[in-house]
């Protein structure tokens, strides 16, 4: 595996040298307080970035009694930014819906498949290595998601639905990626609800005068004064009245400089931005993807990782970064190239775009990052599942807020049809699709594969010859072929027997069609590295020293740390990050802004 110094980066040069090896969290903390208490100071602390990092530092900030700025370039129905378009899962370990579903896990079970998924291999011991403070950020964050964060959430409102997910199951060893159990808590009301508890915690902030919004406000310097943040500046944007996450007017309209001792900097990642990620794109993923489709809205642009390493800040980790493998094309698009991802349940057959199966680990739902390196080793920039009505109706699940009504709108019949009936939303998918291939026969579904990509690449009888090998693998209750394996794995599950697996059946029969294939494009998504960061959320410079007065959270530092999840993610673990690192900013920041 590549262990570069601090490959290409975000911003359009390459990152800072590094210069010493400081161990930034020996530092004392800032000290801020004068100016804190100069009169000229706009705020005790500026916060970039209205997502949910962003909302939270914010309301940490105003618990402690300190008034702030929260700036962002987008209007502000896009209060809660990604974050509010999301499924909604956290990772949880050792919960109560856990221990219903009599899942056994531990703190020290999650920490051993957070190594095996991440594979720190750039300095953990190292105080100038970029994975030193992600590896104690990795740490901290097992131990909330074993310790506080589900009684922390539950306090405030926040509840899950009972029945826990089993996401990226890894397919490989004991030590290897993966989670060993399931620990996917999808939020019932999915990621707006993750959202509501801390706009409202900031919106009552709002009405006592403690927090003022400054939408439409982009930033595009951080202000240093003397060695330290003394603000920020920026462009004013004409007033939008754009929908949430649709694209907003770029226009200028004035400019501005706002003061305070502090900035916190929670303006997410790099998702939107094509160039951005062809730019990082790492030589171990194979080539870049000719075409993309996209996760996120617009404004997830990056730009504020290049300005804030103007400051000073040291970007590390930029060619780790998590797209994924199973999207489809939005037939009602919210933002450009908007696309979907399936949440696959195991049973899908998996075949690249020659109509040849992967083998595992690159299985549904087994291993994300595994699976993309072998789409783009074949040549080409998608795949298919091949399956049946029986697997489509009882497995796939969208991800987004808005392709789970019944979650989102919290109804719990709706939720419950799912045992009984295909989810509304991926009926439509099915039917206005155009990814979607629907026939009685295999070869009219052949016809129609090679008809969508217009390449004539599935020989039928070679497609053929692969499902007929894999169907007599059903015969019997157990199997050499590891994908079966893995379904009658999941069948012992009772969350993945009552809604996540088909019945292991014949993908030929006849009784659970029609058949369908269903092109899968590569989706952008996440950036998993980004401004190196110390527990604290200090932003630190190229020598591993704090630059003074200058924090970062969620996306943009990485998650935490500069890259919190290393190469992989064992997934619920970015809404998480944001909440964990938007935490620990703000409640640093207030400590650092005390008089």
């Amino acid at each position: 595996m590549e262990k570069p110094a601090d490959s290409a980066l975000f911003s359009r040069r390459r990152a800072l040298t590094v210069a010493g090896g400081v161990l930034a969290g020996a530092a004392a903390l800032p000290q801020v307080t004068a100016a804190h208490a100069a009169e000229s100071a706009d705020a005790d602390v500026i916060v970039v970035g209205g997502g949910l990092a962003g909302l939270v530092a914010t309301a940490e900030l105003v618990d402690a009694g300190r008034k702030v700025l929260l700036l962002d370039q987008e209007p502000e129905s896009n209060l809660g930014g990604q974050a509010f378009w999301s499924f909604g899962g956290l990772f949880l370990v050792d919960s109560a819906e856990q221990r219903l579903m009599g899942i056994k896990d531990t703190r020290e079970l999650a920490w051993q498949d957070w190594q095996g998924a991440a594979g720190f291999d750039r300095g953990t011991t190292d105080p100038g290595g970029q994975d030193y403070w992600a590896y104690k950020w990795a740490e901290a964050y097992v131990d909330f998601a074993a310790g506080e964060k589900r009684s922390w959430l539950y306090q405030q409102g926040v509840r899950w639905f009972p029945i826990v997910g089993w996401a990226e199951r890894g397919g490989g060893l004991a030590d290897g990626h993966g989670n060993s159990v399931p620990r996917f808590h999808v939020t019932w009301g999915t990621g707006p609800a993750v959202v509501e508890p801390f706009e409202k915690r900031v919106r009552a902030a709002v009405a006592r005068g403690r927090v003022t919004f400054r939408f439409r406000h982009r930033v595009d310097e951080v202000v240093r004064t003397g060695g330290a943040v003394s603000g920020v500046r920026g462009a004013v944007l004409e007033p939008s009245n754009a929908a949430r996450g649709k694209a907003s007017s770029r226009t200028v309209v004035g400019d501005f400089e706002l003061r305070a001792p502090v900035v916190i900097v929670t303006s997410g990642g790099i998702g939107a931005n094509h160039e951005l990620i062809r730019q990082n794109w790492p030589a171990r993923l194979g080539a870049p993807p000719e075409n993309m489709i996209t996760g996120v809205p617009a404004y997830v642009d990056g730009r504020m990782l290049a300005i804030t390493e103007r400051a000073g800040g040291r970007i590390v980790n930029p060619d780790r970064m998590w797209h994924y493998t199973e999207g489809l094309r939005n037939y009602d698009p919210i933002w450009a190239k908007h696309g979907i991802r399936i949440l696959p349940g195991p049973s899908s057959l998996w075949l690249d775009a020659t109509g040849k199966r992967f083998p595992a680990p690159d299985l549904p739902g087994y291993d994300t990052l595994s699976t993309l390196k072998a789409i783009t080793g074949t040549g080409y920039d998608y795949s298919w599942f091949v399956t049946t009505q029986k697997i489509l109706a009882k497995e796939f699940a969208l991800s987004g807020s808005e392709q789970n009504p019944d979650l989102t709108n919290k109804d719990i019949l709706l939720t419950l049809s799912r045992v009984w009936q295909t989810p509304e939303p991926i009926e439509k998918f099915k039917k206005n699709g155009v990814d979607f291939v629907v026939a009685s026969t295999l070869s009219e579904l052949v016809l129609g594969m090679n008809r969508l990509t217009g390449k004539g690449l599935i020989d039928l009888a070679d497609l053929k010859r692969q499902i007929d090998a894999r169907d007599r693998q059903i015969d019997n209750p157990y199997t050499k072929d590891v994908q079966v394996m893995g379904i009658h794995n999941a069948l012992k599950y009772t969350g993945d027997l009552f809604s996540r697996t088909a019945p292991a059946h014949k993908i030929m029969d006849s009784s659970a069609g029609p058949l369908i294939a269903v092109r899968l494009n590569i989706l952008t998504r996440k950036t998993l590295g980004g401004l190196q960061t110390d527990l604290s959320g200090r932003v630190l410079d190229a020598a591993g020293a704090p630059v003074p007065g200058l924090y970062a959270a969620g996306e943009v530092s990485g998650f935490g740390g500069g890259g919190v999840h290393g190469y992989r993610s064992l997934e619920g673990t970015f809404l998480g990050g944001c909440l964990f690192s938007g935490r620990a900013a703000g409640r640093a920041a207030a400590a650092a802004t005390a008089t």
